[in-house]
């Protein structure tokens, strides 16, 4: 008898802990699915985190970057900015805004082309390429976190740098 009363009360435990679950996802679905503006006055822009040279900015427009979930940023690059070769885990999808963007893909060396205002770049994970700034650069990039960057050169990776001068 104390076995099927503990079964019974471990069932219904379990059941509530199902329906509870699934309550709670439900209604991050919810909050998931709220649209989202921001004019331009409104965005908010910061230091760019230690993997990438100092110097450029970032905002985050939508979701977060280092989590798995969609996320959509724009890097403001000043004349002459420079990000070493990498490659990312993910996907990733840019459109330039403003400036040209000088994205060379491959290894080190490889032949830069120009990205101007208007222009659209798919880069698929693990492909490697580095990239420049001509001019003051705007771009957005939209994928799927959790964003990261992996320099195919150590020196290259300023994080390294900055853990070293410490």
């Amino acid at each position: 008898m104390k076995t099927s009363v503990f079964c019974g009360f471990a069932f219904a435990a379990v059941v509530a802990f199902a329906v509870s679950a699934h309550e709670g996802h439900e209604k991050a679905k919810a909050v998931k699915a709220k649209a989202e503006t921001i004019s331009a006055s409104e965005i908010k822009w910061g230091p760019v985190p230690p993997a990438l040279p100092p110097g450029a900015q970032i905002a985050v427009l939508h979701g977060d970057p280092f989590k798995k979930q969609v996320f959509a940023l724009r890097l403001k690059m000043p004349d002459g900015y420079k990000i070493g070769t990498h490659w990312h885990t993910q996907d990733e999808q840019l459109t330039i805004l403003s400036g040209t963007f000088m994205l060379a893909m491959g290894d080190s060396g490889a032949e830069p082309h120009a990205l101007e205002a208007g222009a659209y770049h798919f880069l698929p994970g693990k492909m490697r390429h580095s990239a420049s700034a001509k001019g003051e650069v705007v771009l957005e990039m939209h994928g799927m976190g959790p964003f990261d960057i992996h320099y195919v050169n150590p020196a290259d990776d300023p994080s390294k740098g900055a853990a070293a001068a410490k």
